[in-house]
């Protein structure tokens, strides 16, 4: 039987609780997810893509059905190479259906053969986007709750460095 092998695609700057739930719940679902971490370099990202790849790593390391890799290509492309057959992305709001729908459509136009799941938040994860970690860390708040502590730790030491 084949393996139902999803990709997760994101910047992860930095990687959120969100972001693991997101995985952990997918995994009900799937055989295997490829956290495919995107260098995203219009987003002026405040980790490293190597730093980013080390903390997802970190986070998820206890599940075994868990692969992390960088990638710089079309999506669609990325996904067809792995063997994929879904990509999974989270809607928190409404305001991120409209963006994710377009997505969505034109990832099934360039290969209708890839499917696009859509996945609701955990209730306490509905609220949270990486910019606002990023903003509470910035101004010394804690992210404890929000962040892996692989990530929260990170956060420390770049903000206690003067970094951004």
């Amino acid at each position: 039987m084949k393996r139902k092998i999803a990709i997760c695609p994101g910047t992860f700057d930095p990687f959120t609780n969100g972001h693991l739930d997101l995985v952990a719940r997918g995994l009900r679902i799937f055989d295997e997810i490829i956290v495919a971490i995107a260098p995203s370099f219009k987003k002026k990202p405040l980790f490293t893509v190597e730093e980013r790849l080390a903390m997802i790593k970190e986070s998820l390391k206890h599940f075994d059905r868990v692969r992390y890799e960088v990638f710089n290509s079309l999506l669609v492309e990325y996904v067809k190479k792995e063997k994929g057959i879904a990509i999974i992305r989270g809607l928190r709001a409404v305001s991120d259906f409209e963006y994710e729908l377009q997505m969505a459509l034109m990832n099934r136009r360039l290969h209708s053969e890839i499917e696009t799941v859509f996945m609701m938040p955990s209730e306490e994860y509905s609220f949270l986007t990486a910019t606002i970690v990023k903003e509470i860390a910035s101004l010394g708040g804690s992210v404890r709750d929000l962040v892996p502590e692989p990530v929260e730790n990170a956060l420390k030491e770049l903000y206690r460095q003067g970094k951004n």
